[in-house]
């Protein structure tokens, strides 16, 4: 389980700053998969970040009773001097055993499919490659949860499909947090959601229930009657 309590969270800068979330209070339970719903800019990347570690709240707390990998997607985190099998050799010795190794830097130079840049210095990698590795490498530990940030929508069709399969194949593993603006990936693989909207978060059994208040928040239905 992980519980949020009194989560607050701004990022200060020199025009002052609202709050992104506050007083957020969630209890995510065990083995349920969990969509983030929300407009642009209504802080899902930052509750995701939050979450997994990545971010701190400015008030409240996170108890996490259970591992959770980094947000996949993001393709932050990585060393760009040093390459992508050096990158991965690094976050493997931290989260495995020695006699693993060799296996993790398989595993994850297979899954990324990105050739011969996968022993080139990660600076020069497109945001897509860097995002191919933070998911091959992601999926290479047995995390009970999983943070992704749109990482089925990156690189061509065959890799999401392929992205989308490995997480489907987690199920009953592990269980998921994601955002995205796929409504159809999100009924997919999400049992529950998170709407996220003007500082709050509303949680929803279903993630249908959770789709439909942030179409009426935003008036979706009316807009796609005009627009056909």
């Amino acid at each position: 389980m992980i519980s949020i309590r009194n989560l607050y969270k701004r990022y200060h800068n020199h025009h002052g700053s609202d709050w992104v979330l506050k007083d957020v209070n969630l209890e995510i339970p065990q083995g349920v998969s969990v969509g983030l719903i929300g407009r642009n800019g209504a802080g899902k990347s930052t509750l995701l970040r939050l979450i997994g570690g990545m971010d701190s709240p400015d008030r409240g707390k996170i108890i996490r009773n259970c591992s959770v990998s980094w947000p996949i997607g993001l393709g932050g985190g990585f060393q760009g001097t040093m390459t992508g099998r050096q990158n991965v050799k690094f976050v493997a010795r931290i989260h495995s055993k020695e006699s693993n190794i060799d296996t993790i830097i398989a595993k994850v130079e297979n899954f990324a499919e990105i050739g011969k840049s996968f022993d080139e210095p990660v600076k020069t990698y497109s945001s897509g490659m860097r995002a191919r590795l933070a998911f091959g490498l992601s999926l290479a530990f047995d995390f009970d949860v999983f943070l992704s940030d749109e990482a089925t929508s990156v690189g061509d069709q065959i890799f999401r499909h392929k992205a989308k399969k490995a997480f489907k194949d987690k199920v009953g593993q592990a269980s998921l947090i994601m955002v995205s603006h796929g409504e159809g990936i999100l009924k997919d693989l999400c049992q529950a959601g998170i709407f996220v909207d003007e500082g709050t978060a509303i949680w929803f059994d279903d993630i249908n229930d959770a789709l439909k208040a942030y179409h009426t928040k935003n008036n979706l239905p009316k807009l796609l009657e005009v627009a056909n």
